[in-house]
């Protein structure tokens, strides 16, 4: 079984994403602010992340770049998710070591897609 990180701090978000990739059989461990999802992500070392942008106490861009620094975490696929939908957003979250973009509201047919794609299961 394959284990994603979701680090989402909104409640309803986590729920329902955390929920509906359970269904599909993955392994979901969450944390709801970015410092947590860091130290998550460096004790567990999950197949993927997927990393809201907009995080209390680390925000996700600083928190995809400690993921991405360490050499113990560097190799995990990291899916920003994001509201902000502007072409500059996207470059931004490439640049902060994001691996691929999504937007919210989630369309979830096309992140299972990419998450499918990062895992190696197309």
């Amino acid at each position: 079984m394959h284990r994603i990180l979701l680090i989402e701090d909104n409640e309803m978000n986590r729920d329902m994403l955390s929920r509906r990739l359970m269904k599909k059989g993955y392994g979901i461990f969450m944390a709801v602010d970015g410092e947590k999802g860091v130290e998550l992500a460096l004790s567990l070392k999950p197949d993927l992340i997927l990393m809201d942008m907009s995080l209390p106490v680390l925000d996700g861009w600083v928190a995809t770049r400690r993921i991405k620094a360490n050499p113990d975490t560097h190799h995990i696929p990291v899916i920003a998710l994001t509201a902000h939908a502007m072409g500059e957003d996207r470059q931004r979250a490439m640049e902060a070591g994001c691996d691929d973009y999504d937007t919210k509201p989630i369309e979830l047919a096309r992140l299972l897609l990419k998450i499918a794609s990062f895992l190696g299961e197309t």
